[in-house]
């Protein structure tokens, strides 16, 4: 399984309105074995809808992000998991193991603000 998570240095990008790089990862049985960056345009979110569906991405992780980005993304088909914050390599060894990302890594005030699923079946 693929996953996108908008990134700033080595932690979530608080803001996905302000984000300009995405990272990509591979996860198999529960370790990230791939990993790759792409630039996209906040200002664009079915942009980014197409290339993370035309590269197999089902999910994307960020920080803080509109409603009208956050309904353009889940419109297309992706899973959004927003109001994350942290490191970016302990947020998606979490993941991958299929741990919860509430409420160790969601942003002060957002609890509850995150799907109830989580996850995507794998």
């Amino acid at each position: 399984m693929k996953v996108a998570v908008t990134v700033w240095e080595d932690r979530i990008s608080p803001v996905f309105d302000s984000a300009r790089r995405l990272l990509i990862v591979e996860i198999e049985n529960a370790r990230i074995t791939d990993r790759s960056y792409v630039i996209f345009d906040p200002e664009l979110p079915s942009d980014l809808t197409k290339t993370l569906t035309a590269l197999n991405v089902p999910v994307l992780i960020c920080g803080a992000v509109s409603q009208v980005p956050a309904t353009v993304i889940d419109a297309g088909g992706i899973m959004l998991i927003p109001f994350i914050t942290g490191r970016v390599d302990c947020v998606l060894e979490a993941y991958a193991k299929g741990n919860s990302l509430e409420p160790a890594f969601v942003m002060p005030g957002c609890h509850g603000c995150i799907p109830k699923t989580g996850r995507p079946a794998q």
